[in-house]
């Protein structure tokens, strides 16, 4: 017979221990001390087994039915409930110890194992540490729902900062996709945001791309009288169009003076590729114009304090605004802008042109036979482009 809340109230506890039974192997245990406990008794493979649900009240008479019902489905698929119990608790244990905090930790380890820039490291330190650390630091990976993220990246967007939410949604989901690859979560909450958050509104770098305004520049360069690597480097940038941070961290070893060739190792380049730069004879004068200065340093643009500490890009800009030149109309990084558009103008292949500015094709097979198909045009792109440069020189500003 069925058990009822009124004959579960009424139970006294007795000298020893009985059991009120509800059926399909669910019984209520009354103990002396008065505790009652529900429990279900059950057979998984041939053998008696009881699996506990909990003390009454606190588990009321239908919660313990829908226990034994879900018990019931167990066997029938042909688990041991007892045991599906004790994983449970195992993987809420390994749930619960697996927090974000945790997971992003050995994200960023693992970047550092992988020798990923030293920029990539601290950004990503800064938006998973100092931006989503204090809201998901201390939650389980695995409990983290879309909202939650959603929220943080909101409150960053409202700040001002839409590039930053952007950036924090990729470290997020970076994280994720880590703990998935690692069996410590299932789903990736960030995959559902994408469309989310504004467009972070895009800044251009300034750069001049009149060939008249870009030779009163190389004019103002050649007249400086400021730190002699300084102005070497400014026109070494000019003559490559490599990133200011690839000319800053030139090493002597880096260059093959009879191949005309710099070679820039994959630890230096944003996209971590090796990258090689074909020198035109205006470049290899200034080389060979700045080794006097450089001395024993292995850098080949040693900043004024030190011959063992890099020039920064702050005081490239900063040689730029002494000259006249105004953060609006060129930065030491728009020489690469400069070059791309005036080429492009000019006829120049523009599958070569990305090549010279060393941008990363997605395509392996590609990236790797457009290096060997383009090099006899990039090395005649960059004395060009010296050229031209040279004639910028002589062009003299249309007065109005």
């Amino acid at each position: 017979m069925a058990l009822t809340d009124m004959a579960l109230r009424n139970a006294k506890p007795q000298d020893k221990p009985y059991k009120l039974f509800d059926g399909g192997g669910l019984h209520l245990l009354v103990n002396p001390s008065g505790s009652r406990i529900w429990r279900l008794a059950y057979r998984f493979l041939g053998k008696p087994k009881q699996i506990s649900f909990g003390p009454y009240p606190t588990v009321s008479l239908a919660d313990a039915r829908q226990k034994r019902d879900e018990a019931k489905k167990l066997l029938l698929d042909g688990q041991d409930p007892s045991t599906a119990r004790k994983l449970e608790k195992v993987n809420a244990t390994i749930s619960t110890g697996n927090t974000f905090a945790l997971l992003a930790a050995e994200y960023i380890a693992r970047l550092e194992t992988r020798e990923s820039a030293n920029a990539t490291i601290k950004k990503n330190k800064w938006l998973l540490e100092t931006l989503a650390g204090p809201a998901l630091g201390s939650r389980p990976i695995t409990e983290i729902k879309p909202v939650e993220v959603l929220d943080i990246l909101r409150q960053v967007e409202r700040s001002g900062r839409r590039e930053s939410a952007r950036r924090l949604r990729s470290a997020i989901g970076s994280v994720f996709r880590y703990a998935i690859a690692t069996l410590r979560a299932e789903t990736d909450p960030t995959s559902p945001l994408k469309d989310a958050l504004e467009r972070p509104k895009v800044v251009h770098r300034a750069a001049l791309t009149d060939p008249v305004a870009l030779g009163g520049l190389l004019r103002a360069i050649d007249e400086y009288d400021g730190w002699p690597t300084l102005r070497a480097a400014l026109l070494f940038t000019a003559l490559t169009f490599a990133r200011p941070g690839e000319v800053r961290g030139a090493r002597w070893n880096e260059f093959d003076f009879d191949k005309a060739v710099w070679n820039i190792p994959a630890i230096r380049m944003k996209m971590r590729r090796a990258h090689m730069v074909p020198l035109s004879r205006q470049a290899l004068s200034v080389l060979d114009d700045i080794r006097a200065f450089s001395g024993a340093s292995e850098l080949v643009f040693p900043s004024i304090r030190s011959n063992k500490k890099l020039i920064s890009e702050n005081g490239m800009n900063s040689a730029l605004r002494r000259m006249g030149f105004t953060q609006d109309e060129m930065t030491a990084h728009g020489f690469r802008a400069s070059a791309s558009s005036i080429l492009n103008e000019r006829g120049h292949s523009p599958d070569v042109i990305e090549a010279a500015l060393g941008h990363l094709d997605q395509n392996e097979v590609r990236r790797a036979y457009n290096r060997a198909t383009y090099w006899s045009e990039r090395v005649a792109l960059m004395q060009t482009w010296a050229d031209m440069l040279d004639e910028f020189r002589r062009l003299k500003p249309i007065r109005k």
